[in-house]
């Protein structure tokens, strides 16, 4: 039966990346494992969507990395279901969430985090601690606000959570639609004056952070650059221009020199 399936000659190719290509054909049709892998993607994502945040476990371990101070808060989705079928609710705090963040609030801080479920609890629950520590180790002399954990939350959320907090810069950690290679996949918006109200144009983002795709650290130099540059400039958004490439490949080259001049 296996020699019916012919093979691609681009299948060298796969060991290069995720996309689903030469796959092979039997007949008419994909060969069988290809076709098991893509409905087992398919489920992944799906179980990605609606599978809940466990947010009692993620304060549990932030604490235990260190992250002492931590928030709650719920949108006004009362359930996924919600959730899904009303987007705006999403980008609102529930009532008791927005009471919460009011009692907490003290001074002004810089930055404050946001870990969200978005469309992918899993990316959440997976990468969020990982890139907390990677951005918080480059941001020794900056006053960082308590950790949010948002529940049933849209990226707009984060907006009112750091105009209550009174914070300088609102950062996003939030879950983005699975894709058929990628079900925990973890997107970052950055917003300077975070406020109710305020549009896609004025935030930047970084996204397909986790393990396969762009990596804790250079996520968090990406990141660090945004923010570095949105406290100089008073803005993010189309106005601040991520060139955080450009210094990764300038540093090979002064090191070099510097070895050539000794």
């Amino acid at each position: 039966m296996s020699d019916s399936v012919e093979k691609n000659p681009w299948d060298g190719l796969r060991a290069f990346t995720n996309a689903r290509i030469a796959l092979g054909r039997a007949g008419n049709s994909l060969p069988t494992a290809p076709l098991l892998a893509f409905n087992l993607s398919h489920a992944q994502a799906r179980d990605a969507v609606h599978h809940p945040l466990d947010a009692h476990a993620l304060h549990e371990q932030l604490h235990a990395h260190g992250f002492a101070m931590t928030l709650d808060v719920h949108s006004a989705a009362p359930d996924r279901e919600h959730y899904l079928r009303r987007p705006d609710l999403g980008r609102r705090l529930s009532d008791e969430s927005r009471s919460v963040l009011s009692n907490a609030v003290s001074g002004e801080p810089d930055v404050v985090f946001v870990v969200a479920d978005g469309l992918s609890a899993f990316a959440a629950s997976r990468q969020s601690i990982p890139m907390l520590e990677a951005i918080h180790a480059k941001l020794q002399d900056w006053k960082i606000g308590p950790i949010v954990v948002a529940r049933q939350s849209r990226v707009a959320l984060g907006d009112e959570i750091g105009e209550i907090l009174r914070a300088r810069m609102v950062v996003m950690l939030i879950g983005e639609r699975p894709g058929l290679s990628s079900p925990d996949s973890l997107g970052i918006y950055l917003t300077y004056a975070p406020k109710v109200g305020c549009s896609d144009a004025q935030r930047n983002c970084i996204s397909n952070v986790r393990a396969e795709g762009l990596s804790f650290e250079a996520a968090a130099h990406k990141l660090h650059y945004l923010l570095t540059h949105a406290r100089r400039l008073g803005l993010t958004g189309v106005g601040l221009k991520d060139e955080s490439d450009a210094l990764l490949e300038a540093a090979p080259a002064a090191a070099s020199a510097t070895l050539t001049d000794r």
